[in-house]
């Protein structure tokens, strides 16, 4: 099985059946960012609830992307080049959709990172096996061209999501509760 992060150590299974991670990530994530991902399910069901009220096509688009049944990381290499674009739900407006923009996944020996190379608002951090189809992202929010800070220097910047992926050519991570404009950022990404 490939392993999005080797050395961090799966020590339990949940009832439900899935496993949860006990190792690195739980050093690095912040405080703030672990209530985030504590307070996911609530943010997300919110925030989507919210979105329903923006634009129908957009309104489509987010639910076309949502309803994508999820599959395994464990058998396909993200590597390579993807186009990525951003929902933004409950900003003040319901619904923001970004056109595509672009990403670039590569794999350092510790695993995969990912970073956002064009757009205004961009993002590069790494992902974390949270299982069998879910992983954590944190990552660093960036402007422009400006250089991406070290995760956990800047809580304005930090960034915690979960990543799903969506078939052989297709994943998002949802970030609930971004410190700038929405109640949740959903960053979809295709081959």
């Amino acid at each position: 099985m490939r392993r999005l992060f080797t050395s961090l150590i799966l020590v339990g299974v949940l009832a439900s059946g899935s496993a949860f991670a006990d190792g690195v990530v739980q050093k690095l994530i912040t405080p703030a960012d672990q209530k985030k991902l504590d307070h996911y399910d609530e943010t997300r069901k919110s925030a989507v609830a919210a979105a329903q009220a923006g634009n129908p096509s957009e309104v489509q688009d987010l639910n076309a992307v949502l309803a994508r049944p999820l599959v395994a990381f464990s058998d396909k290499d993200l590597t390579g080049s993807w186009k990525c674009r951003t929902f933004k739900l409950d900003t003040g407006l319901p619904l923001i959709v970004y056109p595509w923009f672009k990403c670039e996944v590569t794999d350092d020996g510790s695993g995969w990172m990912l970073k956002k190379t064009t757009g205004s608002q961009r993002t590069t951090g790494r992902l974390y096996d949270d299982g069998e189809k879910r992983a954590i992202y944190l990552g660093e929010l960036s402007f422009n061209d400006d250089p991406a800070g070290r995760y956990g220097s800047d809580p304005k910047n930090d960034q915690a999501g979960y990543a799903f992926r969506t078939g052989a050519d297709g994943w998002r991570i949802e970030f609930p509760d971004p410190y700038y404009e929405s109640r949740m950022d959903i960053l979809e990404l295709k081959r």
